[in-house]
């Protein structure tokens, strides 16, 4: 699978979500779209990951001088 954008790549996995939770696929095309939306949600998962380890918090210091630290899940 091509590099995929995290948008478009979600944008896809929407669409089959919704196909699948229709109900009305046979067997065989519900697996192929079900193994579509791993791949899918794998890339997402990817990009999610490397865009958290790219974002940084400025902060002020007790000196009011402004630092610059990783993204850490607690300052959600």
């Amino acid at each position: 699978m091509a590099e995929k954008k995290f948008e478009t790549a979600l944008a896809r996995l929407e669409e089959i979500v919704q196909e699948l939770e229709k109900g009305e696929l046979p067997l065989e095309q519900s697996l192929k779209l079900f193994e579509e939306g791993v791949k899918l949600a794998r890339i997402c998962n990817v990009r999610l990951e490397e865009a958290e380890r790219k974002v940084e918090i400025l902060l002020k210091d007790k000196g009011g001088k402004m630092t610059v630290r990783p993204f850490d899940e607690e300052d959600v």
